[in-house]
This record gives C-alpha cells, sequence and structure tokens, in this order.
C-alpha cells in the first residue's frame, strides 16, 4: 500500500511558489515568536499550511520543517498524529459526523451512513465540486446534544438523517446556514487560519454566543440542589456541603 493510500503527504516535497513562501514566512515568524522554544510553534504552523492549502500536504510539512529546524519525519508524525489536520484536501466545508457512543446509539451511524450516500463519497472525501468534505469523528464533546453533527468545527445539535441532508444540500447551494450555537459560519481554511492563532476577521464573531445550554448546565444545577425543569420542587441531589461543618 502506497503513502498516498494511507493518507500520508506525498514525497519528495515542492516547496511553495516564493510569494507564498514569503507570506508564509511572516504569519510563521509571529507564531513561533510566542513561545519560548521554537518547536512548541508546530501546532499553529500546521494550522497555518492548513489554511493556505485546506489540508496538510507534503509542501506543509517542508515549510513547517524548515521554519522550525525539524525533521520532516518529526512534523509528520505530528501531523499524522492529529485528527484536526487533513491528509487530503477538505471542501470548502467541511463536515464532521460523531459517531461515539452517545451519537452512534440516538442516530449518528446512520447519519454518517446517508450522508455518504446522498453525497456520493466516502469517509475522509471531497465531492467533485469541492463544496463538502465529509469525516467520522470520534466526539464532538457535545454529547449533550446528541447526535451532533460540525460543518468547519462549529455545532449543528440534534441532527437527524433528514435535517443533516438538508445542511449539506444548503451549503453546496451557497445559502447562509446558521450553526446551533457558536459563530457564523466561514470555510474550512478560515477556520484553519483562526485556530493557528490568528484573530477572526468577522466582525461579532468572537462575541457570538458559543455558551452552554439547558443540558450542559443540567449537571451544575444539581451539583447547587436546584430542580430540573419539570420537577419542580424535587432536589435530586443537596446542595454541596449542606449540613456539613463550617
Amino acid at each position: 500500500m502506497s503513502s498516498t493510500e494511507l493518507g500520508l503527504p506525498a514525497l519528495p516535497a515542492k516547496p511553495y511558489p516564493p510569494e507564498v513562501a514569503q507570506r508564509l514566512a511572516a504569519d510563521a515568524a509571529e507564531l513561533i515568536a510566542r513561545y519560548p522554544h521554537s518547536r512548541s510553534a508546530l501546532l499553529p504552523l500546521l494550522h497555518l499550511v492548513q489554511a493556505e492549502e485546506g489540508y496538510v500536504s507534503s509542501t506543509g510539512i517542508r515549510f513547517c520543517a524548515e521554519q522550525l529546524d525539524l525533521t520532516t519525519a518529526e512534523v509528520t508524525a505530528v501531523a499524522t498524529f492529529y485528527t484536526m489536520y487533513r491528509r487530503r484536501p477538505a471542501g470548502e466545508h467541511h463536515v464532521g459526523v460523531c459517531t461515539n457512543t452517545l451519537c452512534a446509539v440516538l442516530g449518528g451511524d446512520q447519519i454518517f451512513d446517508e450522508l455518504k450516500q446522498h453525497l456520493e463519497i466516502e469517509n475522509n472525501r471531497t465531492t467533485e465540486d469541492g463544496a463538502i468534505s465529509i469525516e467520522r469523528i470520534e466526539c464532538n464533546a457535545a454529547c449533550d446534544y446528541a447526535p451532533v453533527v460540525m460543518v468547519n468545527w462549529e455545532f449543528f445539535d440534534n441532527q437527524t438523517p433528514e435535517s443533516a441532508r438538508e445542511l449539506v444540500d444548503r451549503l453546496r447551494a451557497g445559502e447562509e446556514v446558521r450553526p446551533t450555537r457558536g459563530a457564523k459560519l466561514c470555510s474550512f481554511k478560515e477556520t484553519s487560519r483562526i485556530l493557528a492563532g490568528f484573530a477572526d476577521p468577522r466582525e461579532g464573531a468572537v462575541d457570538e454566543s458559543g455558551a452552554g445550554g439547558a443540558p450542559s448546565l443540567a449537571g451544575l444545577r444539581l451539583a447547587k440542589g436546584e430542580a430540573l425543569p419539570g420537577t419542580p420542587g424535587a432536589k435530586v441531589v443537596s446542595p454541596r456541603h449542606e449540613g456539613t461543618e463550617a
């Protein structure tokens, strides 16, 4: 099996065109300056090159290695360990479907299977028009809203096969789609640049709601001895430290 079939970047790598390399080098220098040891900037730099091409290519790996005085093997080991770094080009909208335990039980597996059929692509592949890529995600850390789909790492909660199909159709049609929580959508490349550590250029995006809703806060309410909605006056547990000596 070849490296390409395994999803590894093909080597040897060509350098970026001079104008691209110069622009990225300036960004890389800003990121590296934030850390006492240069190699600590590797994760942000991988997001930076992913923002350039939509995935971490062999050229991106070579660039990171040169900026940090690492070997391409060292950079590849990190890039292939963390799942947020794509090994193949992502679509403008990267759709991740959680299929971990709770989401799977509540329909995540069915959502993922039906999206593959609907888009006519397999896991970690992109539609021919470059609009949508899909990925089976192990956990989106949103079990209280299961089953969850993420688009460019923004939450779409309580999904069904029908709503997920409608979601990708609207994205392909270029319609504005609002996440259930968090900032309005931007492209996968733009998201990657923000994850690299650069300021979000969208006006008001940082202030848009992304806080936990009632399901997320249920445990906190129980710990405080409060009653949950629909259970007036019934405390499930006593407030923490109630009845203990000062």
